[in-house]
């Protein structure tokens, strides 16, 4: 006898509450790996950032007459909190990472219409608007290897303590760059990459850590049925394939592609970002095209433009691209041939 009690009969339990909940506990690594490297000031800017998501999510659900229980549990406003916390230096000023985040919820989110209509990724939205509007701030990141007490950690967050520059630089990422420029070819990438003191083992000391938890929480994603292969395969694909060429044609100007993946917001971007269901791509073909595409406009942003990292920057170029990509992917109608 047949049994009609289990798949593909029964519908899968994949609840917006229940999708949020395991991308939250997927970035648990990289988060622990964030904190026994830079300290656990990151956990005070997850929670600024959470309560600030929460409070201007309840602020527009009660604007727009929309029920705020539902709203507010399913963990979306959260889920943008945290991406950007992750993606802000954890020592920026308390008002820099309130502000994206409202920036993030009231506009790139609500006035497009709330969860599932906003074209744009309102945490890259957030990032980009701080990027441009506070460069100088958004440049300060934590130096690697200093210990500052966590309560100084906090002073400085809270403006209580002075900003030094001596706790604070540029990431591995934007240190290459800028030595790359400043030497004038005196001096070729595998040399400036040796120094382990800054670029760690291969991509910045400290640096792999963050990123191979990034990966780890992406692959568990991948193997719940949270996200699918397509577009982190193909902006990993991507990002590696123009970097890994450019480097075969001049090592001594170009990193190598193991370098690009692992340092920066490429691990994140790649199973946290252009996975977004909302303002990505739908189809299996227009997945795969996004994430190449914006793997390879990352790293043209993050080598040739004037930003350390291009992901934000290409994720965004993207959303206004995926209305598009998914209209000439779409698959063919059961029953129908396919034009092509």
């Amino acid at each position: 006898m047949t049994d009609f009690s289990t798949p593909p009969y029964l519908l899968k339990n994949a609840s917006v509450q229940r999708v949020m909940l395991q991308v939250l506990a997927a970035l648990l690594p990289g988060v622990a790996a964030y904190v026994w490297i830079f300290g656990p000031v990151i956990l005070v800017q997850l929670a600024l950032a959470t309560a600030t998501a929460l409070a201007a999510e309840a602020a527009m659900l009660k604007l727009r007459e929309k029920p705020q229980a539902m709203f507010l549990a399913d963990g979306s406003a959260v889920v943008t909190a945290w991406l950007i916390a992750l993606t802000f230096p954890p020592l920026s000023p308390w008002w820099l990472i309130v502000t994206g985040t409202l920036f993030a919820i009231v506009v790139a989110k609500h006035l497009y219409g709330g969860l599932g209509q906003n074209p744009f990724n309102p945490a890259m939205v957030a990032f980009a608007v701080c990027i441009v509007s506070f460069p100088a701030l958004m440049s300060q990141w934590p130096a690697v290897g200093l210990k500052v007490a966590f309560a100084d950690q906090v002073g400085v967050v809270f403006g209580l303590l002075p900003r030094v520059d001596a706790i604070s630089g540029a990431t591995p990422l934007d240190t290459l760059k800028t030595a790359l420029k400043l030497e004038d070819g005196q001096f070729s990438v595998a040399q400036l990459l040796a120094n382990q003191d800054v670029f760690g083992f291969f991509a910045g000391r400290g640096w792999e850590w963050v990123a191979g938890g990034y990966l780890l929480g992406g692959l568990w994603l991948w193997q719940r049925g949270i996200v699918t292969w397509h577009a982190p395969l193909g902006f990993i694909a991507g990002l590696s394939l123009l970097a890994g060429g450019l480097w075969l044609y001049n090592p001594a100007q170009f990193a190598n592609p193991l370098f690009h993946l692992f340092s920066g917001g490429a691990m994140l971007g790649a199973w946290f970002i252009v996975t977004d269901p909302v303002s990505g791509c739908t189809t299996p073909r227009g997945k795969l095209i996004f994430g190449v595409a914006a793997g390879v406009l990352a790293y043209v942003i993050r080598v040739f433009g004037g930003y350390p990292d291009g992901v934000a920057f290409a994720v965004l170029l993207m959303n206004l691209c995926a209305p598009l990509i998914d209209l000439y992917t779409q698959p063919a109608i059961f029953g129908m041939k396919d034009k092509s």
